[in-house]
């Protein structure tokens, strides 16, 4: 004779089942604008810059701030910098600071938040401004024609980033795949502005672009991420 257990309690079929918690499916909310600090000051410096400069006679800040190799002669080697902070027009600022934010946020996060990392940061964009503009001297030696803008400091970040790319986040090789690439296109753009003027370069108008800067900056962005990557805290 078999028994059943009082105490079990009989299955019923109509029951509904407790409900089942659905996974959360909205999407992750992301920061509108991530890029790092430093990446978002040398761009409002180069664009506010601009905007202040616009408060004074063109005529007077050119004279007095702009780089021309001739400079070079009676020892005026501190436009040299001071010509890294100035600008053609609008369309030539605006040009710089969008190039800079997107090439200087992957050298900014190399170097990181810290005090002395945000130094090493800065330093490189002023060594690479200031060599190419001394290299664009050496190439048009004695020349009057003055040269303003940040292309070459932003084509150091450039090549310090394509160091960068090449590497996975660390200082890659000199002549990694990325570097190569991006310093051909880099070149190739710059023998066409050569060839047929700054008309091909967007923000340059009718003025003269310095493409022999362009060059030399990224050059030094590759050459100056690997000593200036070595005294970084995070290395």
């Amino acid at each position: 004779m078999s028994t059943s257990n009082l105490d079990e309690t009989p299955a019923q079929p109509w029951a509904e089942p407790p409900p089942r918690e659905q996974p959360d499916e909205r999407p992750v909310k992301e920061p509108l604008f991530n890029a790092p600090w430093q990446a978002v000051a040398v761009t409002a410096l180069i664009v506010v810059g601009y905007g202040v400069q616009t408060l004074f006679p063109t005529d007077a800040v050119l004279g007095a701030y702009a780089f021309a190799p001739i400079n070079l002669a009676p020892g005026l080697w501190e436009t040299a910098i001071t010509a890294i902070f100035l600008h053609g027009g609008w369309a030539h600022a605006l040009m710089n600071g969008a190039f800079a934010l997107a090439f200087a946020t992957p050298v900014a996060r190399f170097f990181g938040p810290k005090l002395e990392g945000a130094l090493l940061f800065f330093g490189l964009y002023l060594l690479a401004g200031v060599l190419a503009n001394l290299a664009y001297a050496a190439v048009h030696l004695g020349s009057h024609e003055p040269l303003v803008g940040a292309s070459g400091a932003v084509s150091g970040f450039m090549g310090a980033a394509a160091r960068l790319i090449g590497g996975r986040g660390r200082v890659g090789p000199v002549f990694s795949k990325a570097v190569l690439a991006l310093g051909g296109s880099w070149i190739a753009v710059n023998l066409i502005i050569a060839v047929v003027g700054g008309s091909f370069f967007p923000g340059a108008g009718q003025a003269g672009v310095a493409w022999e800067a362009h060059l030399a900056g990224f050059a030094a962005g590759v050459l100056l991420i690997g000593p200036l990557g070595r005294l970084t805290p995070r290395n």
